[in-house]
């Protein structure tokens, strides 16, 4: 098990996929910027075995996956935060067989939730074979990454005790 009180972000999807990937280019957009030394990026195809392990003993997980809606939006990101073990379901659906849900589910049952989840789903258009994302949802990316960073920040300054 890994050591509490680091922040796991995770990228899911696959960035072969098109608009599957925006999970890996958040992830790229968080390298280039200063994080606290316990932040901890890396990126997963969805597997909940993998995601568990990867959020496992976080005091705080942030992830980042594509998702289907009807009607979509492409681009659109919706935010869900854990709550007593269960993630309030958006009207999207992951763009993997097996979504966030059952991930989250075996992990409450397993008792390997991070202290905090939030999940932040885009809407995409386009998840074809293929590199690149499609026009709305590569204009989502860098907000996406700016509202991540400022999510670890809010958290670091609450468990500080700092005002948000």
């Amino acid at each position: 098990m890994r050591t509490r009180g680091r922040i796991a972000v995770i990228g899911v999807g696959n960035e072969f996929r098109r608009d599957d990937g925006v999970g890996w280019a958040v992830l790229a957009g968080l390298h280039e910027r200063p994080l606290p030394p316990e932040t901890e990026l890396a990126t997963c195809d969805a597997d909940p075995g993998r995601l568990i392990g990867l959020w496992e003993g976080a005091r705080l997980a942030v992830v980042v996956d594509a998702a289907h809606a009807h009607p979509g939006r492409p681009g659109r990101v919706h935010r869900l935060e854990l709550d007593s073990g269960f993630l309030d379901q958006p009207p999207t659906t992951s763009s993997h067989g097996l979504g966030l849900g059952e991930a989250v589910e075996l992990a409450r049952v397993l008792d390997l939730l991070p202290e905090r989840l939030v999940v932040y789903a885009v809407e995409g258009a386009d998840s074809s074979l293929g590199a690149g994302l499609s026009p709305a949802v590569a204009d989502a990316v860098d907000p996406l990454v700016a509202t991540v960073a400022d999510e670890i920040a809010r958290y670091r300054d609450t468990a500080a005790g700092r005002p948000a």
